[in-house]
């Protein structure tokens, strides 16, 4: 071979930066590979390896390190009788056990109590035959188990999984899994196949008459000393300017003048109801009197959302920690009744709740136009709270105080002017407001 083949083999790179360098290089390259590949084997095999597995794992290393160095047939056989038992292990993760599972949640929404379900439904679309394997769906703190059959070409395995629904909050479905493991619980191997899925569960709630019934009457607005070309309120007339809009001249005073003269109105603002719940553990009794609080609130501000007025949702924030700045209050979504019911299902009553009385206080700061205000809370501290959170409202706002005692017995007084409905259920405070709203 002579001087200029040699030349010719030599890969351009190698002549470009040199032979060793291109050498490393690759090395390095190659390393970095192998050491991807090896991460990613070591997660595998984490993820499928269980405790025990591990332990038997480390016992078989140790009793063939200890058998061929002191020559210890005991430890030997031991050794390699565990080795099989792991590699007998390894053979039940073959297999997936479906082609595709579909996890439905029919309704994402239930109320408190109503039965709910949910359906998983797994098919084989593929030409294979798949074996039967664990099926697994965890719904809130536990875990459904059921056998998923073979299922031949085509097959379709359907069930339906029931929610448990005795309590008001979210309760996360899913994710849906297969799990292959051994029966002595070596190996495991998981199989997600669908998200998780969320079901709220809303409070109880009662259809109640209209709110704007007897309790607001100024159901156009509510007028104010501020003047405005165009509204409802008429307050006056004025001479026309070049710009006024001409719709509003008024042509029988124009006459009668000799000068044009258009309506001037009061503008008007729209009230607003308010909702303020009590999250204050020391309020209630119990967790039942907390649980009709809600309903109770939560009827009133659906009922309000229905009627298409302007409503405020209030609910007690925390007292602020070291260092940190908190609201004393905190407005839930009331742009639908859903809305409001899905973030009612996680309101729960907290140990550093801000007292009513200051709720009351800084919600009166920070919505304008309130007109009438539901206070709902329990019986626990009396009806001096109730007092003080309705003397801490703008002057005008009527308030309406809700004390729940569940099956207790359902009253009505008024003092000092606040309106106090004691209920023990639900339709207690739909016949007060009844009552209330024929007699106003």
């Amino acid at each position: 071979m002579t001087l200029t083949q040699t030349r010719t083999t030599i890969p351009e790179e190698a002549r470009r930066e040199g032979l060793l360098a291109v050498v490393i290089g690759r090395a390095v390259v190659a390393g970095r590979r192998a050491g991807a590949a090896l991460a990613r084997a070591g997660r595998l095999v984490q993820g499928v390896v269980t405790p025990i597995g591990w332990s038997v794992i480390v016992v078989a290393v140790l009793a063939l390190a200890g058998g061929y160095t002191w020559g210890w047939l005991e430890l030997i056989a031991l050794g390699w009788g565990l080795v099989a038992l792991v590699a007998a292990a390894s053979v039940w993760l073959i297999g997936r056990g479906a082609g595709t599972i579909q996890l439905v949640l029919p309704s994402p929404r239930v109320v408190v109590g109503e039965p709910a379900e949910a359906r998983l439904i797994a098919a084989n679309p593929g030409r294979r035959r798949f074996g039967g394997v664990q099926l697994e769906l965890p719904v809130g703190r536990r875990i459904v188990e059921r056998v998923l059959p073979g299922l031949p070409r085509g097959g379709v395995f359907d069930e339906q999984f029931t929610i448990p629904t005795e309590r008001r909050g979210v309760v996360p479905v899913g994710p849906a899994r297969t799990v292959r493991a051994d029966p002595i619980g070596l190996m495991r191997r998981e199989f997600v196949w669908s998200e998780t899925a969320e079901l709220h569960v809303h409070p109880r709630t009662v259809p109640i008459n209209a709110l704007s019934t007897g309790f607001i009457r100024d159901l156009e607005g509510t007028p104010t000393r501020d003047l405005t070309a165009s509204d409802i309120a008429f307050h006056a007339l004025r001479e026309y300017v070049p710009g006024d809009d001409r719709r509003f001249i008024h042509w029988r005073s124009s006459a009668k003048t000799g000068t044009f003269m258009v309506r001037q109105f009061e503008e008007t603002r729209r009230s607003r109801l308010m909702v303020l719940l009590d999250l204050d553990p020391g309020a209630y009794v119990d967790e039942a009197e907390f649980e009709l609080a809600v309903s109770a609130a939560a009827s009133v501000g659906a009922r309000a959302i229905r009627d298409a007025r302007t409503v405020s949702f209030v609910v007690s924030g925390r007292q602020p920690g070291a260092g940190a700045r908190r609201s004393a209050m905190r407005e839930l979504p009331t742009v639908s009744r859903d809305r409001l019911l899905d973030a009612l299902c996680l309101v729960e009553t907290t140990p550093d709740a801000v007292m009513l009385p200051d709720v009351a206080r800084a919600a009166s700061e920070t919505l304008a136009g309130v007109s009438l205000a539901f206070i709902v809370t329990g019986t626990a501290r009396g009806v001096a709270p109730l007092r003080a959170a309705a003397t801490r409202l703008p002057p005008g706002v009527e308030s309406i105080a809700v004390q729940c005692s569940p099956e207790g017995e359902a009253h009505a007084r008024t003092i000092a002017g606040l309106t106090v409905f004691g209920i023990g259920y639900l339709e207690d405070l739909r016949a007060m407001l009844a009552r209330s709203a024929s007699i106003s």
